[in-house]
């Protein structure tokens, strides 16, 4: 059978059923778990010797907690992360990923209206971590993300996204000009409807997922190799051969 892919909706019921006493998983163990997938999937396509930069984009959300996750265990594999948030998350998990990011001694680029500290950034680094939007994203792209997400793009810098690329529809995918074109993607749990047509390197992570929500939702989870937190999909360009 194949693997289901999901819509909004879909996704955020099984979120909230992970975290539920169906799944019994604390935000702080999912993040957690996500952000070490994402930091492996980034080290498995791009070499620390080759591209030792990493530059950590992170939204308010818990997209961006999934970020400041990735960033620290990258920064354990041995890249050298800096982390960019145009507008922090409030919430006390996010303040305390920040703390660990900080005990990390990873640099941190203070918020602000200005793009030039991002453009400064950008030529400094080897690759992107985009960790902006999560599903739940809603167009148009407003302000800071909008000038970030442009300087991004026209860095021509490879990108990793994390779930769903930056600007992307979960179901309609790019549907705006402003979202992001990343050569890998990193779906979490589950790969969302928006992603079908991806071309690029596909990854899935969230190595979490219990059986009894697996079978409940019928998502048809490949297995994953050994003891790996990711698993590659095939790309939606070899599945038309």
């Amino acid at each position: 059978m194949s693997m289901r892919y999901l819509t909004a909706k879909l996704a955020q019921q099984i979120d909230e059923e992970l975290m539920s006493s169906a799944g019994a998983f604390s935000i702080d163990q999912l993040m957690e778990l996500a952000g070490l997938a994402c930091a492996q999937a980034l080290a498995t396509v791009y070499n620390k010797d080759k591209h030792p930069r990493v530059l950590v984009c992170c939204g308010p959300g818990n997209q961006g907690g999934d970020g400041l996750v990735a960033a620290r265990h990258l920064s354990l594999f041995g890249y050298e992360p800096t982390i960019y948030m145009p507008k922090p998350g409030s919430k006390d998990i996010y303040k305390r990923l920040t703390t660990q990011s900080d005990n990390m001694k990873i640099e941190t680029i203070p918020p602000s209206a200005d793009v030039e500290p991002l453009k400064k950034a950008l030529a400094s680094s080897d690759v992107i971590l985009d960790a902006i939007f999560g599903f739940s994203f809603k167009g148009p792209v407003r302000a800071p993300f909008d000038s970030a997400l442009k300087l991004i793009t026209e860095s021509r810098l490879p990108i990793v996204s994390v779930d769903i690329p930056s600007g992307w529809d979960v179901e309609g995918g790019k549907v705006l000009d402003e979202g992001l074109d990343p050569d890998v993607l990193i779906s979490l749990t589950a790969p969302k409807e928006g992603v079908r047509a991806f071309q690029g390197r596909h990854f899935l992570g969230g190595r979490f997922v219990p059986k009894t929500l697996e079978d409940r939702f019928q998502l048809n989870i490949p297995a994953y190799p050994g003891f790996d937190q990711i698993v590659e999909l095939p790309s939606a360009a070899s599945q038309r051969l």
